[in-house]
């Protein structure tokens, strides 16, 4: 198996193969998972002090702060997957 990196922003990547969900903010649940992270020491801030826009949630229980948006990391997760499964088609 491939590892397939995805840039979350500000040079900061992701192994696309651990990231479970990709997610907004603004909701309360949301907002107890990231504390319950940075207590239990699993939280990752890779926001350099910007706004934090989308929380990935990873297969080891690790939750990642990225100041660009869902949208946006969906859409290059999507991109790799499409240049890989091109690429083997070869």
């Amino acid at each position: 198996m491939a590892i397939k990196l995805i840039n979350i922003g500000f040079g900061n990547i992701v192994s696309a193969n651990r990231i479970i969900s990709i997610v907004s903010p603004e909701s309360a649940p949301i907002k107890r998972l990231i504390q319950d992270a940075r207590d239990r020491g699993t939280l990752v801030d890779a926001t350099y002090g910007r706004r934090t826009r989308a929380v990935i949630i990873t297969d080891s229980d690790h939750v990642i702060l990225s100041a660009v948006q869902p949208e946006t990391v969906a859409h290059r997760l999507t991109d790799k997957d499409d240049i890989a499964e091109e690429g083997q088609g070869k």
